[in-house]
């Protein structure tokens, strides 16, 4: 059966409505971009890089408002004490596998001084989940001109997903995961906001999966399709990035970052002791530019958030869905493993859910 997106397979989740392209990218001028890695000589390597870009326009100077939150924090994202201090971000979002990303966050201040861009220095964002089970990571097979393609490659419309970019060599429940993305519209007083995921997942065990409430890793066991690792098999991480065209302040954006959280819940993440679950949420709504000495910005209405939580917590549910039913089978490093969710055993698990 031909790898597809969980709505493409006839699996609809959720309340809320997605964007034309069910991507982070349904945000206006949020833009991605992929480098991917596949050798075997002289290393077997299986990696890559996700770039993400909050803006098309003025993407150096025009900060967006932007928030942060660790469920667990055994991982990695640089940047975060400045976006905690001053709450805005002004550059491009790169994401990738864990002993690269200091690499990843070079580069992007490396591009900052390729086009000249205006600012005296940067804290970029980069952020990791460790691909050593498949990759042979420790030979550091990402370099500045692989982060710099992802970021020059980077477009809007649709995303690719599954084992692409820095989501190449994870793995999900037990599955081949990777990368994965989806959005939700909502609507509060007559106008439209919308809230896009992309996620990097590569954490949690196969018993604890769940699609739309269905405990489908449970009907999937692992002497039906073998686990890629020994026990623990909840080792692993998972980036979240949220995007948002809500005019939200840099608070919102920390609540609202919160919020992936329960949508990596609702598929079985529970932030085991050994994973990095670090997420980040940016809003376009508003404009800090630089040079500016007052800027005027708007705020969605507190009571209003309820529906962007609700937006960001099936964005991201689906996000996972999406990066486990993409995914490929991959065999890695020492001929290790690691196996797709096989879509017509999934069909079959959800065929007696409720509804």
């Amino acid at each position: 059966m031909a790898r597809a997106r969980l709505r493409h397979l006839g699996i609809d989740i959720g309340t809320l409505p997605p964007g034309p392209h069910n991507a982070i990218t349904d945000v206006a001028g949020v833009r991605v971009g992929f480098s991917t890695l596949i050798a075997d000589v002289p290393h077997v390597v299986r990696t890559g890089v996700t770039a993400i870009w909050p803006r098309t326009d003025d993407p150096w100077t025009d900060a967006a408002c932007a928030g942060a939150f660790s469920f667990n924090g055994n991982g990695e994202m640089t940047g975060l004490a400045w976006i905690a201090e001053q709450g805005l971000l002004a550059a491009p979002i790169a994401i990738t596998n864990t002993f690269s990303v200091g690499t990843a966050r070079d580069a992007i201040c490396a591009l900052a001084v390729r086009q000249q861009a205006p600012v005296p220095w940067l804290l970029p964002v980069a952020a990791e989940t460790f691909d050593g089970w498949l990759s042979e990571s420790e030979t550091f097979p990402v370099t500045t001109d692989l982060v710099l393609a992802a970021l020059e490659a980077a477009t809007d419309g649709p995303v690719a997903e599954g084992n692409i970019g820095g989501g190449t060599g994870m793995i999900c429940h037990e599955f081949k995961g990777g990368t994965g993305t989806a959005s939700r519209v909502a609507r509060v007083d007559g106008a439209a906001w919308t809230v896009g995921a992309l996620v990097q997942a590569n954490y949690g065990s196969r018993e604890l999966l769940r699609v739309d409430g269905v405990p489908v890793g449970q009907s999937i066991g692992r002497d039906t399709v073998p686990s890629p690792r020994p026990r623990p098999a909840e080792a692993g991480s998972i980036i979240v990035v949220l995007a948002t065209d809500a005019p939200l302040l840099p608070i919102q954006c920390q609540r609202l970052a919160r919020r992936a959280t329960a949508g990596l819940a609702r598929v079985g993440g529970i932030g085991h002791n050994s994973s990095g679950d670090i997420f980040l949420a940016f809003a376009t709504g508003n404009h800090v530019r630089q040079g500016e000495a007052i800027s005027t910005l708007r705020m969605l209405a507190p009571e209003a958030m309820s529906s962007l939580f609700l937006a960001a917590t099936e964005a991201t549910e689906e996000a996972i869905l999406n990066a486990l039913t993409a995914a490929e089978t991959m065999v890695g490093r020492q001929g290790r493993t690691a196996h797709a969710i096989p879509l017509d055993l999934l069909a079959q698990a959800m065929r007696g859910r409720p509804g």
